[in-house]
């Protein structure tokens, strides 16, 4: 059964079909045609992140969380190839706006994801340092630095977030007290989603400010384009830094399978009235041997009186 509150097991097969057909298709358009040599980097790096999509869309689906490290091999060589491509590519100001955490909402938090992804996940090492390199901005943003130091145990630690509108209350989970944490992290996930819209800095493009797909699930479901919405900052946090997310694993943007599979909600299929529009169904009878709790009247109430 599907851990995504939205869509269904057919939803869901046909996306993730598709997902691995387009990066099969990809591969091989790489192979045998050139195309234009000004787009080929921003081609290939639009493969590498099919890869990302892909995985959230089968942990959405409910596949066994260790099937998804498979695809950090081949998200790693697309990437540093459009790396390599791209030096040629992109200059100046593109080049540092692609790459700058503080600037680039979109790449920063790719980068949180992959890095909660491949601690979760434990992937080799060979590939975490491939990873560390192609991310980057070492000792530019403190919570990220913090999490990506819990492996990489020189890493130089920033002094600042880059986006603290989107992540001063998760660094407040790191930093309260161990009693304190799980209650902060609940907290944090409540918020999470509204936080992230316009969470970018106000001097860059206004494209820049939200990601790319806050409104995806929301607009034309049916297209495919939605993966789930799922906070994988706060499970990354949770791992490293031994927080208890026990009262976390029913909420709808938690990926607690992350952590440890086999302990987050799962969700059968119904069947929809005539016209219904799955996209607006929020919400399914949660099975796996513990009731759903009531994780809307915490939204709704704040954190001060949840319980």
């Amino acid at each position: 059964m599907r851990r995504d509150i939205r869509g269904t097991t057919a939803y869901w097969d046909e996306w993730v079909i598709f997902g691995e057909d387009s990066i099969a298709d990809g591969w091989e358009r790489i192979k045998n045609r050139p195309g234009n040599p000004d787009y080929r980097p921003q081609y290939i790096y639009d493969l590498a992140f099919k890869y990302l999509k892909l995985m959230l869309r089968r942990y959405s689906r409910g596949d066994a969380v260790s099937d998804l490290v498979h695809y950090f091999p081949g998200l790693l060589d697309a990437w540093e190839e459009s790396e390599r491509l791209g030096k040629d590519v992109w200059e100046g100001k593109e080049q540092y706006l692609r790459h700058a955490w503080s600037t680039n909402l979109h790449h920063y938090m790719d980068c949180f994801w992959l890095t909660g992804l491949a601690l979760t996940l434990d992937i080799p090492d060979g590939q975490w340092q491939r990873l560390l390199s192609l991310m980057g901005n070492e000792g530019e943003d403190e919570l990220l630095d913090r999490v990506i130091a819990s492996r990489q145990t020189d890493r130089k630690i920033g002094g600042r977030l880059c986006f603290p509108k989107a992540y001063q209350h998760l660094l407040n989970v790191v930093d309260a007290p161990v009693s304190e944490q799980p209650r902060l992290l609940q907290a944090y996930l409540d918020g999470w989603f509204a936080s992230l819209k316009n969470a970018g800095a106000p001097d860059v493009e206004r494209y820049l400010r939200t990601p790319y797909w806050y409104t995806y699930g929301d607009e034309n479901f049916e297209g495919g384009a939605y993966f789930g919405r799922w906070c994988i900052e706060a499970a990354a946090v949770a791992k490293v830094f031994g927080i208890d997310d026990t009262d976390c694993l029913d909420h709808p943007y938690y990926p607690g399978d992350l952590v440890q599979d086999g302990r987050s909600p799962r969700y059968p299929d119904t069947v929809p009235a005539t016209g219904t529009d799955m996209s607006r169904i929020e919400f399914g009878s949660a099975t796996h041997g513990r009731p759903a709790r009531n994780w809307l009247s915490r939204l709704l109430l704040g954190p001060d009186r949840r319980r």
